[in-house]
């Protein structure tokens, strides 16, 4: 298989036309390393044309020509290079470096200076099959993880997949489990990795989302923080004003609540002054599905204050998949427009085109977030709004 060719390329020239091909086929590659039966029409050897000049040329720039073959011919490095005479009719025989033949990734991998991660994804790659092979196709994709893990994490993520295999409904807390160097902070950054792999390591077949359930684990208790700010209220559960609960508990509550407020910010939610009859719910993010489980939540008037960008809508189109008479506040176009000094940029826009539960107004700045009509992935979190403008506007919501 032969790279397009190009005038003239140099030994640094040639290693970063690798990096590029390095970048976009490696995945394919380790994929391919762990079949032993190679696809008909294989990549290698890998031919690279060095761009031998026609005489023409050369006439036009005999000190690049020579430059450029003093340069091959004092290359020493992995690979060979196939020379050709070229018989010019001015410049008599020309003896040219004509291409670089690799004999597989390795070589291309020791080209730019990444032998070691690849070596090290490759064995690891050919272990994990060798223990899994349904993980075949699976772990390419992975390819970051099996190169530049270190070998404790490495160690741990197999332990971890080896124990939930051999106990696939154990019912136990993460922590609970006799895996070595386990701990709170290295699976939560890794929940998404280890279901996807464990998934495929039973075939594939699991039809749940929620890492716990797929990894047959029990789930920590989802706590909703909330501040009650009525003092009758109050009362009711003794004296109590902010409280953390599992919602299973909250259920119980016996709250005659008329307002309840939904922010997504903490600091956001502890700013509420008291309200008649009024609660305020704070940092939920997507678990706002809890709220359609209690009752009392239910039966009162709901306000969702979220930011201003497409996360924050998509967080209100889910709310109101539970509540359907969730009104929004401060989420305008007014509001957006007004705050541009205090936009930021949002990291990743959510994918959905369109939020059939938002109204046609938030649908109109939804959208037009997504067009970045105002800009590269506009943003204005809540916590910007200035608090004098932000509390009138919560007090008139009720």
């Amino acid at each position: 298989m032969r790279i397009r060719r190009q005038a003239l390329k140099f030994p640094d020239d040639i290693q970063k036309e690798l990096k590029r091909r390095f970048k976009n086929k490696h995945r394919q590659w380790l994929d391919e390393s762990g079949n032993p039966e190679q696809p008909e029409e294989s990549a290698w050897p890998l031919e690279v044309t060095l761009g031998i000049p026609t005489e023409n040329q050369a006439l036009k720039q005999v000190e690049d020509v020579r430059v450029w073959v003093a340069a091959w011919q004092s290359w020493h490095g992995v690979g060979s290079i196939s020379w050709n005479d070229r018989r010019w009719r001015k410049l008599g025989v020309q003896r040219l470096p004509e291409r670089l033949v690799l004999g597989g990734p390795e070589e291309v991998a020791q080209w730019i200076g990444e032998a070691d991660r690849w070596d090290r994804a490759q064995r690891r790659y050919r272990d994990l099959i060798g223990r899994w092979p349904q993980l075949a196709n699976k772990l390419p994709r992975y390819f970051a993880i099996l190169a530049d893990y270190s070998e404790v994490d490495y160690r741990r993520l197999v332990d971890m997949i080896a124990w939930i295999e051999k106990n696939p409904a154990s019912n136990l807390y993460p922590r609970q489990l006799p895996v070595s160097g386990l701990d709170g902070k290295w699976l939560e950054k890794r929940k998404g990795l280890l279901a996807d792999l464990v998934d495929a390591v039973r075939g594939g077949s699991s039809t749940e989302s929620d890492f716990f359930q797929r990894c047959g684990l029990k789930a920590p208790p989802q706590l909703i923080r909330m501040r009650i700010l009525d003092n009758g209220l109050r009362q009711r559960v003794g004296g109590l004003g902010d409280i953390s609960a599992p919602w299973e508990q909250l259920i119980y509550l016996d709250l005659p609540v008329s307002n309840v407020f939904i922010v997504e910010n903490l600091q956001t939610g502890l700013a509420f002054d008291d309200l008649p009859g009024s609660i305020v719910i704070m940092q939920l993010g997507y678990g706002v599905d809890v709220l359609g489980r209690l009752p009392w939540v239910a039966n009162a008037q709901c306000v969702y204050w979220g930011d201003l960008d497409t996360h924050g809508f998509a967080i209100l189109n889910r709310a109101r998949s539970y509540l359907p008479e969730l009104k929004s506040v401060l989420m305008d176009e007014e509001t957006l427009r007004s705050h541009q000094d205090l936009w930021v940029e949002e990291r990743d826009q959510h994918g959905a085109e369109a939020l059939p539960l938002l109204t046609e107004i938030e649908q109109a700045v939804y959208q037009s977030i997504k067009r970045h009509a105002w800009g590269q992935n506009v943003r204005l979190e809540q916590e910007r709004i200035a608090w004098d403008v932000a509390w009138k506007a919560l007090q008139q919501a009720i």
